[in-house]
């Protein structure tokens, strides 16, 4: 038998084949006609398998005794403790008391109803961790476009004239698509803006080597030269953006000669950048985490979403402000996880779409929230402060991936109840729970994604899973109804999957997100479906675009420039920490917090079981250090030891140490963007010492 379902790493969104026989997993190979990946798929895809491993799973729930030991227990009495600890935190502390930690990685249907139950049903704070990579787009594409809609494609990138990445390395981020973008798009001018000579800066053309945090002024120096130079056509950009005289003036103080002190860099980098952009006709700036994890993160993304409109690269092919998206289904969690918005987009404070959605779910529109819920960053400091009580962690690992992460340390001594919820029992926020639930692979599970250019791809069910383990949905609905809410909630509307997806379909209508024309049977063994799809459309392509129209989701139906002064940085390397400190992704082949990679032989040969420091080789002379070395890095924040190794990759004064294993959020400050609440993950200044 063979099935076909979507990878649930990155967001790439590739589709895979996979050959079973009597529930055992044969074989694994990429879909050669979808149009994500074509026939590419990258070491962890190939390998995605192995994390239905059974070596760190467990098959019936743990509790803690008051010996701190985690015992078996039955699914009726882990849902009993569930209930009884839930309801005795809320009776004694109020609501908002509980709170709940999501994910970007688990199906579109399981956030909506883990949305439904628990800040619907129980009146918790819930975020998930998404916030920590993906906020700031969705914020800046609210701001700028009046909805959150990455208006690109995949195949944006293949047909590009000149592809400018900033904070990006998509060739360990995003490898399909890079190496697709390698092979088909032979005449491309790649640009790279970063301060690492990166995996994808080493393929540029030309590598603009930004000081750190000096993206915003860059930006704002780039559009003055545009305008100044009258590459700008005023009279579109009246008509069609709102602020453009604002912005004009504003723009006037971010000048050429200012590069060499703010961004590091000569003014002839930047004239030759705008000299490019306005010859080429498809020209497309694409995004990550280098700009999205910045206390100014916001600002930065819609400075790159202003050169787009004011140049017209927007809403034709090859063309277009574009961020890559992290995790599987971070887009599905934007939309339907009832967290930062109400589902498909709509608004916690319109009357209106609150009376739509109680009508469409059959409820009191009372149990609808009125407010988004508190950020990441928010919950963690009532965690700290004692005014939440009761946390619920589903599929995510906080321990070692929340900022400044000593903050984390003895988590469970500062929460009266912890419930942990994930495929593993032995992750470090697992191993802090009272409760630990085990749950299902997305090979042993149903429902759909959404990759990072807004297609929908079917998640279908492989194998079945160990017996013991359930789905997250299954967990959701079960807790649900023993905490008494059928009734309330009419649980019995979302009986499967495809009941909660047909109900979001319904709420999606009118949208700009519409999926009222996705059928969810139909999508199984498709080539996806990108939003909006209305009823009765007709998909006359794989690849659509936003904007074609310059109609915006604004009221005036005009673009939003959005700009603001840049902050003051606020850490400037000094005699006491001398360095700056940049985090990223490691390698192809590591994922996250590397609970599900670890399971994959051949990443466990192929990468350290421990993380390194990057260091030029100057600054290494003058510390006396060399390869393996091991040193003290420490911060204002917090310390390690870590190993040394030289690496051509960074430049003087600056060092490097990969997000994947505990060390790097020791280091990193919690600092967030004002705006997005994401976490300035990329930036610390620190010192370093051998041992």
């Amino acid at each position: 038998m063979k099935v076909q379902t979507t990878c649930s790493f990155c967001a790439t969104g590739c589709s895979l084949e996979f050959e079973v026989d009597e529930n055992k997993i044969l074989s694994c190979k990429p879909v050669a006609d979808y149009p994500v990946n074509k026939g590419l798929a990258c070491i962890k895809g190939k390998n995605l398998a192995y994390q239905n491993s059974m070596e760190h799973r467990v098959t019936t729930p743990l509790l803690r005794d008051e010996n701190g030991k985690m015992n078996p227990i039955s699914w009726e009495e882990a849902y009993e403790i569930i209930v009884k600890k839930f309801k005795d935190i809320n009776e004694k502390y109020g609501e908002g008391s509980l709170a709940f930690l999501s994910t970007g990685q688990i199906p579109l249907e399981e956030m909506a109803l883990l949305g439904y139950v628990g800040r619907f049903g129980m009146g918790m704070e819930g975020d998930g961790n998404t916030r920590l990579c993906m906020a700031t787009a969705a914020v800046a594409y609210n701001q700028s476009f009046g909805f959150d809609s990455p208006p690109y494609s995949w195949d944006d990138l293949m047909t590009t004239d000149l592809a400018i990445f900033i904070g990006a390395n998509p060739a360990i981020s995003h490898p399909v698509p890079w190496w697709r973008f390698r092979k088909e798009n032979k005449n491309v001018e790649l640009v790279v803006i970063d301060p690492r000579k990166t995996e994808t800066a080493n393929c540029a053309k030309t590598w603009i080597s930004i000081k750190p945090k000096g993206d915003l002024y860059f930006l704002y120096a780039l559009a003055n030269y545009l305008i100044e130079e009258e590459y700008v056509d005023e009279k579109f950009a009246k008509e069609n953006l709102n602020n453009f005289d604002e912005f004009k003036k504003f723009v006037k103080d971010y000048t050429l000669d200012g590069l060499r002190e703010k961004c590091g860099i000569d003014k002839k980098v930047l004239i030759d950048l705008g000299e490019e952009i306005y010859k080429k006709d498809k020209v497309s700036f694409w995004w990550t985490m280098g700009v999205n994890q910045s206390f100014e993160a916001t600002r930065t993304a819609e400075a790159i979403t202003n050169i787009c409109l004011l140049m017209k690269k927007i809403g034709k092919k090859g063309c277009g402000p574009n961020s890559l998206t992290g995790q599987c289904n971070a887009m599905g969690s934007r939309l339907y996880s009832a967290e930062t918005c109400l589902f498909a987009g709509r608004k916690f404070d319109s009357e209106k779409d609150r009376e739509f959605i109680s009508n469409v779910l059959e409820i009191e529109k009372e149990l609808i929230p009125k407010r988004a819920t508190l950020a990441f960053n928010q919950i963690i400091e009532k965690v700290e402060t004692k005014d939440i009580r009761g946390l619920w962690v589903i599929a995510t690992n906080p321990v070692v991936s929340y900022p400044h992460n000593t903050t984390m340390e003895n988590f469970n001594s500062k929460i009266d109840f912890l419930v942990v919820q994930d495929i593993y029992s032995d992750t470090e926020t697992a191993k802090e729970a009272d409760l630990f639930l085990p749950s299902a692979t997305s090979l042993e599970k149903e429902g759909t994604f959404i990759n990072t250019e807004r297609r929908l791809g079917s998640v279908q069910k492989v194998v079945e899973p160990p017996e013991g383990i359930k789905s997250d949905y299954e967990i959701i609905l079960e807790i649900g109804k023993v905490l008494g809410l059928d009734e309330k909630l009419k649980l019995d509307n979302w009986k499967t999957p495809e009941n909660a997806f047909n109900l979001m379909k319904k709420i999606s209508e009118g949208m700009p997100c519409d999926i009222t024309g996705v059928d969810y049977e139909k999508l199984k063994n498709s080539s996806g479906i990108q939003w909006p799809f209305k009823k009765d459309e007709i998909l006359e392509n794989d690849y659509r675009i936003l904007f074609e129209d310059y109609n915006f989701y604004t009221e005036n139906k005009k673009a939003n420039l959005i700009f603001e002064k840049p902050q003051e940085c606020p850490e400037i390397p000094d005699e006491k920490y001398p360095f700056t400190l940049i985090t990223g992704r490691g390698a192809i082949g590591l994922w996250h917090t590397l609970t599900r990679t670890r399971n994959i032989p051949i990443v466990q040969h192929t990468y350290p079981n421990e993380d390194y420091i990057l260091i030029n080789k100057d600054d290494a002379e003058k510390l006396n250090l060399k390869d393996e070395d091991m040193v003290l890095v420490t911060s204002k924040n917090g310390s390690c030891n870590i190993k040394v190794k030289i690496s051509d990759e960074m430049l003087k004064g600056q060092v490097f140490v990969s997000m994947h294993y505990e060390v790097a959020n020791r280091l990193t400050d919690a600092l967030y963007d004002p705006y997005s609440k994401e976490p300035s993950y990329k930036y610390a200044t620190v010192s370093i010492k051998k041992v």
